[in-house]
């Protein structure tokens, strides 16, 4: 276990918290600070959230609202005011998720139960980069993942994969069973109309993120552990799984006439046909020991290098398995493992982290993010990392190689640079420098502040200072 030296109070500010402008709180007794926060992710600040239930509503009405103005003449001005308002509360809605998310990681009390909600919303990504999750990513956020984040991952895994927004990211919206009654309809209205049929089969999407992402990795899929087979297996199971406009729970979301019929075999097991096979799919899935080791060295990775010790990994993952897939010991005994705590920090801090990490540190008033000025959410974006917009499945990397480009780098100057000139004076960056980093800070960084012409040169170099861009 960590000691209660100066140096481990740090790394618990910055490495598993999203930093702290001085490190009393933590001070007597790191581990044990770490640890009280571990349950499920703080209620989210802000307004204008909804529920998945209303975002789904949202949604339908929105669909309607677009039909109702494309058959409005193109080129009249009501046609035109209709588009216009049904985009802008699009945007309003997006806005607000993204603002709330930032918000609720500048001011909780428990930054490190934030951080692994930011590290399983990145592991079960879904994102605004694909039109059909408009107005749903912040509740997914909401709903499937922070109640679970400290819970078994067995059931952050099913809250994940049923909930609308993923359904309709992965596609599994557009899955069909070939032998289901939607499809056998489907090719006797196309015979009837000489056409090509609308709905045609399988759509593996889900089945392949899931198997490849968020439970045995694609490192599983090179041992043979599993093959496209499975694949096509599982997709068969997911079939059915879509979405209704109320989900007042996941049985709701299951359509019988998009399933399809027969049992599955996955993996070697024998799965039956309907609902029920999903959650017996996925409680193997989470059970699997590639699902262990593969968690354990993403979070190994997250928190301690992007190469993560192998002893770790091995620890973490028995863990995960010794205690079923529930997750709050296996974060106890990364807190516990002595490889989470050397110095000096290896992880370079993504855009997002960077940003939260200053707001804290400096003290930003919480409402920069209602105006979305430069310390706020278009601060993020201009570090090129749009909120809940993701560029792939794959989330966002957690790899410093791919965030120390040249243009990347220079981009986190200017930032810290316009930040440290509206700031002006206000700030003590060699006072912060010690109250925040403690034992973290270096001689050479210590002299550069000393030397620096004046206050917003100081805090300037502060913020881009090794210390603080990595944790």
């Amino acid at each position: 276990m960590p000691s209660t030296s100066p140096i481990h109070a740090a790394i618990a500010a910055h490495r598993f918290g999203l930093g702290e402008p001085a490190l009393d709180a933590m001070a007597a007794d790191p581990a044990r600070w770490l640890t009280a926060q571990i349950g499920p992710a703080d209620a989210p600040r802000g307004d204008g959230l909804m529920g998945t239930a209303q975002a789904l509503a949202f949604v339908a009405a929105e669909r309607e609202e677009r039909r109702a103005a494309r058959s409005a003449t193109a080129a009249s001005a009501t046609g035109q005011a209709a588009a216009q308002a049904v985009a802008g509360r699009y945007r309003d809605v997006i806005v607000a998720d993204a603002r709330s998310r930032l918000l609720t990681a500048a001011t909780t009390a428990r930054p490190f139960a934030e951080r692994l909600h930011w590290f399983w919303a990145n592991h079960f990504t879904v994102s605004l980069a694909k039109g059909s999750t408009r107005g749903l990513v912040g509740a997914f956020e909401r709903d499937a993942i922070r109640p679970h984040i400290a819970g078994s991952f067995e059931q952050l895994l099913f809250a994940s994969t049923t909930h609308p927004a993923m359904l309709r990211y992965l596609d599994n919206v557009q899955s069909a069973g070939p032998g289901s009654p939607i499809v056998a309809r489907a090719a006797r209205r196309a015979q009837r109309m000489d056409e090509s049929p609308r709905v045609t089969g399988l759509n593996e999407n889900l089945a392949r993120e899931v198997l490849e992402l968020h439970t045995l990795g694609a490192e599983s899929a090179r041992a043979g552990v599993y093959t496209q087979a499975d694949v096509t297996q599982f997709a068969r199971v997911l079939t059915g799984w879509r979405v209704g406009v109320q989900d007042t729970g996941p049985t709701r979301n299951f359509e019988p006439a998009w399933h399809d019929p027969g049992r599955k075999t996955l993996l070697g097991r024998s799965y039956p046909e309907g609902p029920d096979a999903l959650r017996m799919v996925l409680h193997d899935l989470a059970a699997h020991p590639a699902t262990a080791r593969f968690i354990a060295s993403k979070l190994a990775r997250h928190f301690v290098a992007d190469v993560p010790p192998p002893a770790l990994v091995d620890r973490l993952a028995a863990t995960y398995e010794r205690h079923g897939g529930e997750l709050a010991p296996v974060y106890r005994a990364l807190i516990a493992s002595p490889e989470a705590w050397v110095v000096p920090a290896a992880k370079l801090k993504t855009p997002e982290e960077f940003v939260i990490s200053s707001v804290r540190v400096l003290r930003l008033n919480p409402r920069l993010f209602d105006r979305g000025d430069a310390p706020g959410q278009s601060g993020v974006m201009a570090l090129g990392q749009r909120i809940q917009a993701a560029p792939s499945p794959a989330g966002w990397s957690d790899r410093a190689e791919d965030w120390l480009g040249p243009d990347a780098v220079w981009k986190r100057v200017e930032w810290s640079t316009r930040t440290a000139n509206r700031l002006g004076s206000s700030v003590d960056a060699r006072t912060l420098a010690a109250q925040s980093l403690g034992p973290l800070l270096g001689t050479e960084t210590r002299t550069q502040l000393e030397r620096a012409a004046d206050a917003p040169q100081a805090l300037a170099l502060l913020l881009m200072a090794p210390e603080f861009q990595r944790r």
